[in-house]
Order: structure tokens, then sequence, then C-alpha cells
């Protein structure tokens, strides 16, 4: 317990010095230097997110890096394990990503502004209104050239099977026309969902060859989530893949 102590106040510590470094990060994006404004916060970003996973000791091991499109946006969609998905992604993509994130997360300050900056959308899914116009954001973000990563579980399998990819997840690369770029994590659970405190564990993200989402039929796009959720699975242990009950 004493070791998740230290690690929380380490992180608020490091949030709390970040404060200088946004003034600047704003005052780039005021002045139109967003490549300037965009690698700061990329360097940032990632630095934060490898300290966090560094505080539980950790160890990181990435699959498949030569998958990631280098001229081109896209969307990432893969499983969702634990709340140390996000700071594995940020620390060890070698892109700037961004998310798309509950609207309740604006109420804390620093955090929110950061991810302002990295290009995050805020939805609430309360109000179908805002979940609209917060997509059309999206869509429009990753046209920008900012990935958006997405978790078509709807919520954290904790250790568990994978839950079934949800059909409407798609549809911000469907609109976009993205590729998809799938992804599979393994071991985030183990560092706090496994035991309510922070441990150590072996992390593995394996990143997979895109998938092309522009032109596809109806019928086509109504086999992606499937698809999808197959290869992500591919890269897993047998307990953590879903056993589909046949008719």
């Amino acid at each position: 317990m004493l070791h998740t102590i230290i690690a929380f106040f380490k992180f608020a510590v490091y949030l709390i010095a970040s404060r200088a470094l946004l003034k600047t990060v704003r005052r780039l994006e005021a002045e139109g230097k967003i490549a300037e404004r965009d690698a700061i916060v990329k360097e940032k970003i990632a630095e934060w997110t490898q300290m966090v996973i560094g505080l539980s000791g950790s160890t990181v091991e990435v699959r498949g890096m030569e998958n990631i499109p280098q001229s081109e946006s896209f969307v990432m969609i893969g499983n969702h394990q634990g709340y140390m998905d996000i700071p594995l992604l940020l620390g060890y993509v070698p892109k700037s990503i961004a998310f798309i994130s509950k609207i309740e997360i604006l109420k804390v300050p620093l955090l929110s502004a950061w991810m302002k900056q990295m290009q995050c959308v805020f939805i609430n899914r309360k109000d179908r209104r805002q979940s609209v116009e917060a997509m059309s954001e999206a869509v429009k973000t990753v046209q920008r050239g900012y990935p958006l990563v997405i978790f078509p579980e709807g919520t954290r399998s904790r250790g568990g099977p994978v839950a079934e990819f949800k059909a409407g997840s798609f549809k911000l690369a469907y609109r976009s026309e993205a590729p998809i770029v799938p992804f599979t994590i393994d071991g985030t659970w183990r560092l706090w969902e496994e035991h309510k405190s922070l441990k150590k564990g072996h992390l593995i993200l394996t990143i997979h060859p895109p998938v092309a989402t522009a032109g596809l039929t109806k019928e086509e796009q109504a086999q992606i989530p499937a698809l999808i959720q197959k290869t992500v699975e591919s890269a897993l242990p047998k307990e953590h893949i879903r056993e589909i009950k046949k008719k």
C-alpha cells in the first residue's frame, strides 16, 4: 500500500510541475505553431506515462511497431484490460495519439488541459445531441491527422475474457475512412485491477497490420467488428478469449 501512495504522490507532483510547460504549449498554439506544439506534447506525455508505468516496476514489450502507418491518420482499436492501458499506449506508440474520453474528466484541471492539447475528444453519453457533436468532432480530428484510440468493449475486462466488440464503436473509422490499426494489450490488469494496489508485471503491446475502411459496403462494414476482435484475440492467452456459444 505504501508503494501505491508514493506512486500517486509522485504522479501528482509531476502533473503540478507541468504547468509551466503547459503555458508554453498554449502559447505555441495561439501563435499557430502547431507542429512545435504537437512535438512538445508528444514528448511530455510519453515521458509522463512511461514514468507512471515505471513507478510500478513493470517491464514493457512492444511487438509489430512496423505496422503503424507513417503517412496517414488512423483509428486504433483494441482490448481494454485495465487503467494502465492508456499510459501503455501513450508511452510506447511512437505517434501522437488521442482518446475519446468521458466528459467528467474535464473536472480535473491540469489533466484535462493536457488532454485537450493531445486533441482528445470529450463525450457525454447521457446527452444524445452532445454525443453526436462529439462524434463529428472526432471524425474531423482523425481527418486532421490525429489518430484516435477506441476500446469497443465499453469497459475493462480486468483479466477476464474480451467482451464482444460493439459495432457502433467502428463508426468513427468508417466516417473518417481511416484505416483501423488493431492492437492487443496483455498484462495491464495485473498492475492494479488484480490486487487493487500498484503491482509490477510484464506488459505486452501487439500492434497488428492496418485494415482499410475506405469504400466498404454496408455488408463489408458489418463483418469488420468480428474480424478486428479475432485479430486482437489472436495475441492473447486462451483464458482471455471470449467463448462464442453455438446457436
